[in-house]
């Protein structure tokens, strides 16, 4: 059986950031790499989760929601995967958006985006604050990222 693309990064010497994970043809998954895997330092569900949702929600309204394919969270903990239509969306254009909605999400003002029984099926675990310190810190972490950085 082949090994997925993602098992062929070594893990051991992977730091946060953002990278270039693969290309599907149109589609590209960049990797938003938030902690160092295997320190046992990880992303809570509740952290994973909120920042989900004002990411997602962020992207999907953001003037570039036509390219954006998938945010969601990485099942190890460590961060996020983000798919997008390049045909849409240069790799310069998307770190250009997601610079910008983490920035967003950071100051967001208001009610946590899908935070009610109707549209989530976990929103009691939803936390605004929490969310927002994570965009900040990911937002700090990326703010002079450039495409010359997304190798892994």
């Amino acid at each position: 059986m082949e090994r997925i693309a993602s098992f062929t990064v070594d893990h051991t010497r992977l730091l946060p950031g953002l990278y270039l994970s693969r290309r599907d043809g149109d589609v590209v998954t960049f990797d938003l790499r938030f902690k160092r895997p295997n320190t046992g330092d990880l992303l809570s569900n509740s952290e994973m989760h909120s920042t989900e949702h004002l990411i997602a929600t962020l992207l999907r309204n953001s003037p570039q929601k036509e390219a954006v394919v998938y945010f969601g969270p990485m099942g190890c903990q460590t961060g996020f995967y983000f798919l997008f239509d390049s045909r849409l969306l240069s790799l310069e254009g998307a770190i250009e958006l997601l610079k910008a909605v983490f920035v967003q999400a950071a100051d967001y003002q208001g009610e946590m985006p899908g935070k009610s029984a109707a549209e989530c099926g976990n929103y009691v675990n939803l936390d605004l604050d929490t969310g927002k310190a994570v965009c900040r810190f990911y937002a700090d972490l990326i703010q002079d990222w450039t495409v010359d950085k997304l190798a892994y």
